[in-house]
This record gives C-alpha cells, structure tokens and sequence, in this order.
C-alpha cells in the first residue's frame, strides 16, 4: 500500500472520532512563509519528500501559482499527526497572503476552528496579518502564532540571544494588541502566550522550530539554536527539534476540537431556531443527525467536474444523497465524496459532521450555499472585508468563442463571489470587476491558459462611489401618469452605520430585534431603527409615513425604485453608499391598475436621485493604505512616488537596515505603481497595499472625472439639473 493511500486510511479511520479532529487554516501576510510551513506539515506527515519540503511549494497548484510565488488559491490537504498517544485527524488549508485574493481567506474560515497565523519575524505584525486576524476572529476561530525566518535574526541580523528576545516579544505584543481591539467585549481571552504555548518560533526554510513545551522536552534554548545556526548545523537543528512536530503539537494541544467549537460557533454564524433539532445536531457534532454542509470553495476538475469543498456540520454525507442548496429550487444528487491531499482529491465512502468534504455533483452550489437534507435556515453569508475596486472589460477574440466565455465568467463568479462579472451578450463586451490589479490579471490569463479562449481585456478601470454629504429638503416624486407621488429625504447615515451594514452585523436577513440593536450600538438613532423598511447596500430606507391607504401593497415597488436609484447614482451612476432616505408620505391612486410597476419605479427612482441631488452628493474614490519598505539611500524617491499619486505619506521610520513609508493614495493613481517603484528605487523596495475603503474625491477634480465615467458609459455629458456646486 503507498503511503497516500494509508494516509487516506488512518483519515477515514478518524473521521467518526471529532475530540480527535482538527480543523485549521494557515494564513499571514503575504511573503511570510505559509505554504513553506505547510510543506513542512505535510514532510512530517509522510506526505512529501523531507528533502524537497520548503521548496516544492506542494499546496500551490496551479502553474501560475509556482509560476509568481505566491498562494493565489486557497487549497487543502488532510493528515494525520500522533499526539499525546493518540492519532489526531487534521484538515488544513493553506490561504492566500496576497491582499487581492483576501476572499479565499475569509470563506476558509467558515470552514475551520483554528488559525495559525505565520509572522515574519523581520517584518513583524503587517497590514494583512491584521485582516486575517480580523476575518478569523469574526468567524469565532481561535488564534496561535508563529513567528517564522528566525534565522534571519541570527544569520543576517547577527542579533544575539537579548536582541533577539526583545524583537520576538515585541512581535508577539503587537499581534495580541491586534486581537485585544478586536475582542474587547468577549468573555474569553483569545490572546496567545509563549508560556502556555500558543506561539512557536523557528524556519520553514530550515525546518526548524521550537515552542516553550518543545524546548522543556528536548533541553535546548535560543542559545543552542544561535550557536548551530552560526554554525551552519541547520540539519542537525532540524533533526534535534523538527519543525513539523512542534507546529502540529501545537494544533493538537491547543485548538478546539468540533465537539468544543461548534456549540461556540454555531449561534455565530447561523440564525436558524436555537431550540430546533437541527440546532441541536450541529452544536452536538451528530452525525445520524440531518445533512447540513456549508460549501466554501468551488474548483474545477478536468476530470471529475465542479468540486464543492467545505464543512459537515451535522449528518454525513454519502454518495447518491438528495440534497437542497439554499436559494435553488429542487435538489442535486451527490455523484462523489471525497478529501483533498493538496492537489488530488482522493474519493471516500462517507464524510461524517466535524470534518471538511470534497463532493462532486452539488451543481447548483456556489461558495457560500448553504447543502442540506431538509430545508433549513440557510447560514448567514459569508461578508468579504473589501470589495471590488477596479474593473476591466474582457472581450472573446474570435466571435465563435464568446458562448464559452460567457459560460467561463460565469463559472468565475460562482467561484469567487469577491469577483463581480456583469455580462453583455448583446455587445459581446464583459466587465470583471475584483480586489485590485493582480486578481485581475489571474483571472484573465486563467481563461487563457484553462479554457484556451483568446481574450483581449481593456485598461483598468476604477470603481468609485456616490454619497450624500448634507441633508436633503422633502422632495417630491411624480408618477409619469401624474397620479401618485412620494416624498423622500435624504441625509448622510454614521460612518459606523455604514461599517456595521459593511460586516453584515445588520442586515434584514436578522430578527428585527437583533438588527434593531446593532444598528442603534452603531448609532443610529432608536426611532429610525424601528422603522426600517430595507437595507440595500450601506444606504437604509425609514419609513415615517402613518396610516396611508394601498402603501403596503405598493411597498415592494417603492424598494425596487430605491434600489434601481440606489445602484445607478445620479452623478455618474456609480452605487450609492452611506445616505439614510426617509418617505415621509404619498400619494397613491385607488385603482390598483394606475400605480403598477412602470408608474412607481420611475416616480420613487426620481425622488430619490433629486433628494441626492439636494443633499449635496459627491463622487468618492478607493483609496489604499501603502507601506514600502526601502534602503534609506531610496528613501526620497519613494516617498515621492506616493506624493506623486495624490498620496499622502502619514509615517516615516527605520526598521533594522529598511525605512518604512507609510501612507495613502488613491487606486485610481496606483495603477502602474508596482514598474515605477522598481524604476525610482533601482528595484530595492518592496511594498505591499491593502484597500481602505472610500473617501470623497477633491472637488476640483469631480467634474472631469464625472464627465470621463459619463462618457464611457455612453451617458448624456450634461449634468442633471441641480448639480452646479462644483
């Protein structure tokens, strides 16, 4: 028998023993060193060559992946690890560090219980490690820490045993600042701790590693782990303490079991009744109770077709099960089941609750869908911390291709809801819109590479906002039949309004309670709150209209005028965001037949984009926080690269032998930076953004930039009426 095949036996032999599994993902900043602990994982598994482990890069897949150096998918692998005299099942997934692909990082973990966050220990705490603290801890996963290239501290930086100390101390302060911010009102401490061994140190590279519980087993300090790496014994350091079992000890010990999560987790991210059998099946990890999966990846195989992989929360799942998907109508029968080892997916008879599942057959699934035996409350969605900010066209060379480019975008969206494709069939042009240029440009060469579709794609281009800056006046909406009417005002909601909608910590799919009190904890006042008539996007709709005749038969079409308002703002029909709108009153006719669709669509559509109008609305753009890291020598001409981009630099300072540039700049100047900085810093600077939301763009520039979107989207150049504050 090989091994694979024995690994994948030892995993079914402990997939009906959830105390003896664990659910993990590895996610960092981009850069510092993930997949390379990873392969360390699966070398002490048996799973990969102990000589390649470190360079194979095994988790990374696709050929553009080993091709750029970095995780762009994220991918899993199942194995095994004995710990404490007892054989523990785990099922990791190595995400992506990159900010632009930061969607894959939140759908894992839905599925997981645990993070293990990799810090570089030169670089310390970074932007993204931040937002992966922030996506794992919102979905109520628990932390552990480890600092990685610690060689370089004693190899590059000649730092001895107290300066070492110090800077591993200050990373690991840094980090559990981030989580305290980000658990203030919890009832548990999720903090981590070199002495009760929630932080290990060590190499990838090297394969070495060491934890307070590993140094006590086996008598070394950082004094012997200097003296052998200045001694070039990085062999013998790798076999006194192996990397691989100190980080999987560390899995093992401290990250909670499905028995121990789910009953946590569950009220977390599932709203369903609390009391139901179902409820019950999934916080008691049952699994002869009712099929529930939640799918949080879609891949393709050329072999076996779509694959869903996600997590069983109760039931298990077997090939031939009839199975609803949330927000589809009928069933899809399930062809295989399976797991993942990396990039093969290796078939199984069954997958019971606590354990993360590879099924073919779930058609209808996209990532997010909530799989199950009977229909349930589906889970709450899975809420991405940045959205889409550049757009690109993409067109089929060959006119005969564009049917199956039409299928592939189509398959794009389905399997990254962070990626949003709006399709013409009638022009033959497509828009692709994502998280920044490189996830772009993936996207684009995959269709190329995967589908063998010539492609030719335009210039980036920016996704801006539109959002009120005053109150509004009451102003009026008339039916073009001239029979009903409505009054709608408009004003600015709080920005952590706004925020709260963002992290879909309020939103109607919530009992009105609940919603109620998230959005008056956010600020908005308790009156408003308790009319709420929808949410569409970040912009809220009140109504405080009392006892008026045939309103809540029309209400329907009231929303669907506010939401096509919504979505094509009057400025340059961008989305607005952020306005709180009131209908105050109306005026409907009695005969059903005179206030149909096309009358108030159009009448609520006008009021809306009129009281926008009066409530001084403004253009904003996507800015992105930017950190370079440069020599000093360079330091001038860096800075003036962000100056250069209507940038703001907030921060200069040294760290070791780098300065680091700290500032903002908007996205729309940052096209083209990545060959600039390389030019201006003779290719010494390294640097990395994050988005950072919208802000109002200068008003000396919103006129040109209104009349360039206009103008692209084959819109009238002249403004509507009312907008001449410029």
């Amino acid at each position: 028998m090989s091994r694979r095949s024995q690994i994948v036996e030892e995993c079914e032999g402990l997939m009906d023993q959830p105390e003896q599994i664990r659910n993990i993902a590895i996610a960092a900043h981009v850069d510092h060193g993930k997949t390379t602990l990873t392969d360390n994982l699966l070398a002490g598994a048996g799973m990969i060559s102990e000589d390649t482990a470190g360079e194979q890069l095994a988790m990374d897949t696709e050929e553009d992946e080993q091709e750029r150096g970095i995780t762009i998918d994220a991918a899993n692998v199942s194995m095994t690890h004995e710990y404490d005299e007892k054989n523990h099942l785990i099922n990791l997934i190595d995400t992506p560090g990159h900010v632009d692909f930061g969607g894959d990082v939140t759908r894992a973990m839905r599925a997981v219980d645990g993070a293990m966050v990799v810090v570089d220990a030169v670089e310390g705490a970074m932007p993204q490690t931040e937002t992966v603290l922030r996506q794992a801890l919102r979905e109520g996963v628990k932390p552990t820490l480890f600092i990685n290239k610690v060689d370089r501290l004693i190899s590059e930086l000649q730092e001895g045993p107290e300066e070492m100390q110090e800077r591993l101390l200050a990373v690991i302060h840094d980090v559990n600042e981030l989580i305290r911010g980000m658990t203030e009102d919890w009832d548990r401490d999720w903090t981590v701790s070199v002495d009760e061994g929630t932080v290990a140190f060590g190499s990838a590279l090297y394969k070495w590693g060491v934890s307070k519980p590993s140094m006590v087993a086996t008598g070394m300090d950082f004094g012997d782990i200097i003296d052998l790496e200045r001694a070039d014994k990085r062999q013998e350091l790798h076999e006194q303490t192996p990397l691989s079992d100190v980080v999987l000890d560390m899995v093992c010990e401290h990250f909670p079991n499905p028995v121990d999560a789910q009953p946590r987790r569950i009220p977390t991210v599932w709203r369903g009744d609390a009391d139901s059998e179902l409820a019950e099946s999934m916080r008691f990890v049952d699994e002869d109770g009712e099929v529930v999966f939640m799918v949080t990846d879609i891949s393709m195989d050329p072999h076996a077709g779509e694959i869903a992989t996600g997590r069983v929360f109760s039931g298990t799942l077997e090939e031939g099960q009839d199975l609803y998907v949330s927000g589809t109508a009928g069933t899809n029968r399930l062809q295989s089941v399976g797991l993942f080892m990396g990039g093969e997916r290796e078939e199984v008879s069954r997958v019971p609750a606590g354990n993360i599942a590879a099924v073919t057959g779930l058609k209808d699934a996209i990532a997010g869908s909530t799989v199950s035996s009977v229909e349930m409350t589906p889970f709450e969605s899975i809420e991405h911390l940045s959205e889409p900010v550049i757009t690109k066209s993409v067109e089929a060379q060959r006119m005969d291709d564009l049917p199956k480019l039409i299928e592939t975008l189509q398959q794009v969206s389905k399997e990254d809801p962070t990626i949003h494709v709006e399709i013409n069939e009638d022009t033959g042009e497509h828009l692709i819109s994502g998280q920044g240029e490189l996830h772009l440009e993936v996207i684009g060469q995959r269709i190329e590479r995967n589908q063998g579709i010539p492609i030719t794609t335009g210039e980036p281009i920016v996704v801006f906002r539109e959002a009120p800056q005053t109150a509004s006046r009451e102003v009026e909406g008339i039916s073009p039949n001239r029979h009903n009417r409505f009054y709608i005002t408009v004003e600015p909601l709080p920005e952590d309004v706004v925020e709260t909608i963002k992290m879909g910590e309020a939103s109607m799919d919530m009992p009105e309670l609940e919603r109620r009190e998230a959005l008056q904890d956010a600020g908005l006042e308790k009156e408003a709150s308790q009319e709420v008539e929808t949410i569409h996007r970040t912009n809220i709709l009140i109504d405080d209209t009392k006892g008026i005749q045939h309103l809540n038969e029309t209400m329907e079409l009231v929303i669907e005028g506010l939401e096509e308002a919504l979505d094509d703002g009057p400025l340059a029909a961008e989305p607005v965001q952020g306005s709180l709108l009131r209908l105050h009153d109306a005026r409907l006719h009695e005969d059903a037949i005179h206030r149909g669709p096309a009358q108030v669509v159009p009448a609520v559509r006008q009021a809306v984009h009129n009281a926008l109008i009066d409530a001084e609305i403004r253009l904003l753009e996507p800015i992105q926080d930017v950190r370079i890291d440069v020599p000093s020598e360079h330091m001038g001409a860096a800075s003036g690269e962000i100056q250069g981009r209507r940038g703001r630099v907030d921060d200069m300072y040294q760290e070791g032998d780098v300065m680091v540039i700290e500032g903002i700049a908007p996205v729309e100047e940052m096209i083209g930076f990545s060959s600039d900085i390389r030019s201006a810093t003779e290719g010494r600077a390294s640097w990395n953004t994050e988005n950072a939301g919208f802000r109002v763009l200068a008003d000396n520039l919103q006129p040109d930039i209104i009349t360039q979107i206009r103008e692209r989207k084959g819109m009238k150049l002249e403004l509507p009426a009312g907008i001449d504050y410029f």
